[in-house]
């Protein structure tokens, strides 16, 4: 029986290990920083744990070396040394703390400085996050859901807020945490330097599917993130195929146009994401899946049984329905 015991322990272990190494992987991790924001907070981290550390480690040592020391009786030279060092950490804890006090305001300073950014209003929705660009672009606003694309090398500004309930954005690669609120409007800066794919979360717990209200970051080139945002603000996609046109036609006819918005029809919902340009996109229902043609027919034939509680709805459709709704679908580049 121990000899069966032992390898399921190195099992078990293993497999915790690599869960919480897999917590610092480069996509998702404040210990693996890619813009100046998680830079800053990255080092301003550590300062505070080696520095703290370091002082933790001077207490233990110094009250090893006392209890090791001690004497049955205390005569009145060893009070007068003791109440000189006890002076002299007092006023260097004071010191440490005065220094720290200003090492995070420098920090939080230097997140802060911004010149011409690129504006993005993010609202929080249970459990999807809706997308809104080009505030500073009037001629060119639109409106897209669970994916943000980003220009390397750019300030960018994040104006947050929710619709409902304490939502938290998260992505621990590129910036600190910020909550968004109802009735509320927080700021949160970014200056991603390179491109690259990275990871967000929502990290405020707000109901049933919390855990499954992530989006991909994407940081691109300021020359591919300017042909995506053109490509962005056009209108949906005509159908190209009869099967296309009819799952338009079923789109229309089973009232999914009343809770999506597809420019260039007449579908202009706003309670669940705009679909305007959904084949583009690298995932779906809030990160939970791949965006391919299977994942999203199993997202529409059951979306409660792959994330209960969402706000979807359930609909009775046959199979010559839903396929020509994802063909459809699939078509809005």
């Amino acid at each position: 029986m121990g000899r069966i015991a032992m390898p399921v322990r190195r099992a078990v272990f293993v497999a915790a290990l690599s869960r919480a190494l897999a917590g610092c992987s480069d996509r998702q991790s404040a210990l693996a920083p890619h813009a100046a924001e998680a830079q800053h907070l990255f080092w301003l981290i550590f300062t505070f744990v080696v520095l703290l550390g370091a002082i933790w480690l001077i207490v233990m040592i110094a009250l090893a070396i006392a209890m090791w020391r001690r004497r049955a009786e205390c005569q009145q030279p060893h009070e007068r040394t003791a109440n000189a060092l006890i002076s002299i950490c007092a006023g260097l804890t004071g010191l440490i703390v005065i220094g720290l006090t200003v090492v995070s305001f420098a920090g939080q300073r230097e997140m802060q400085r911004r010149e011409s950014p690129l504006l993005v209003r993010i609202i929080g929705h249970q459990w999807w996050w809706e997308l809104r660009y080009a505030e500073d672009v009037p001629n060119r606003p639109f409106v897209t859901a669970n994916e943000l694309h980003l220009p390397a090398g750019r300030d960018v500004v994040l104006n947050l807020e929710s619709s409902d309930v304490i939502h938290s954005f998260w992505a621990p690669s590129l910036a600190g945490k910020k909550d968004l609120i109802p009735g509320r409007v927080n700021e949160l800066n970014i200056r991603a330097p390179q491109a690259g794919v990275y990871r967000a979360q929502c990290a405020e717990f707000c109901g049933l599917q919390h855990a499954h209200m992530g989006l991909d970051v994407v940081v691109e080139t300021p020359d591919r993130f300017e042909a995506w945002r053109i490509g962005q603000a056009g209108p949906g996609r005509a159908p190209q195929t009869e099967e296309q046109r009819f799952g338009q036609d079923v789109f229309f006819t089973r009232a999914c146009f009343a809770c999506h918005a597809i420019r260039g029809t007449k579908a202009d919902g706003f309670v669940g994401p705009d679909l305007t340009h959904f084949a583009s996109r690298r995932t779906l229902a809030a990160a939970l899946l791949p965006r391919t043609r299977g994942a999203t027919a199993g997202w529409i034939a059951d979306p409660q049984g792959l994330k209960p509680g969402a706000h979807m709805p359930l609909l009775p459709l046959s199979s010559q329905e839903l396929n020509a709704v994802v063909a459809y679908l699939e078509n809005l580049e």
